[in-house]
């Protein structure tokens, strides 16, 4: 049996020490602790095929160095444009795995970044795609979640009460965004498109 050890070095089972002594406790359970407060994402972007697994923020700190690989990952997969997300929204999807009690689940991300090129080229070819985006302030993300019903998902997001929520049911995907507390379904039937 192999364990993977920090930085990634590679430890036999039976090389680790079953005992512990008082400090080696002390130390694992504070290690253990900060396991607690590190935030990570595991994301699968479907148009590039890259996957990702990143902690971007320990306790309230954001790590710089991860949230520019998140932003490269989320990049306009069509011109390769980056720009800088709204952290707040790492966050979001990252409650929402914990909400919907997948904590640390995959996310397949359907868009993140769009250039106002982009998202022109969009609402040409594409119905449900708003002129001024926030995905192109890069404020928003579309996803969904393997395994996990997308109503299901969008139900979530809206209890979590944090930004813009849109449900795409056609497409299976559903929108999220740090703008204001609203929601909205495209092509959605009357039961599912009350509130604002």
């Amino acid at each position: 049996m192999l364990l993977i050890a920090p930085m990634g070095a590679r430890v036999r089972s039976g090389e680790v020490s079953v005992q512990q002594s008082s400090s080696q406790q002390s130390s694992s359970q504070q290690a253990s602790s900060q396991n607690a407060d590190e935030h990570r994402l595991l994301l699968y972007n479907t148009h590039t095929a890259e996957r990702i697994d990143i902690v971007y923020r320990r306790g309230d700190q954001y790590i710089p160095s991860a949230l520019a690989k998140l932003d490269y990952f989320l990049r306009d997969h069509q011109t390769s444009d980056v720009r800088h997300f709204d952290p707040r929204l790492y966050d979001i999807l990252s409650d929402l795995t914990v909400s919907i009690g997948h904590p640390g689940g995959e996310i397949d991300i359907v868009c993140g970044y769009r250039t106002p090129q982009t998202n022109e080229s969009l609402r040409a070819h594409t119905t449900g795609v708003a002129k001024n985006s926030l995905h192109i302030q890069a404020e928003a993300i579309d996803l969904r979640m393997p395994g996990i019903n997308t109503l299901k998902l969008r139900q979530a997001a809206l209890a979590l009460r944090r930004g813009g929520v849109g449900y795409y049911p056609h497409s299976d995907f559903i929108h999220v965004d740090t703008g204001r507390v609203r929601q909205w379904c495209f092509d959605c039937p009357a039961s599912l498109t009350s509130g604002d």
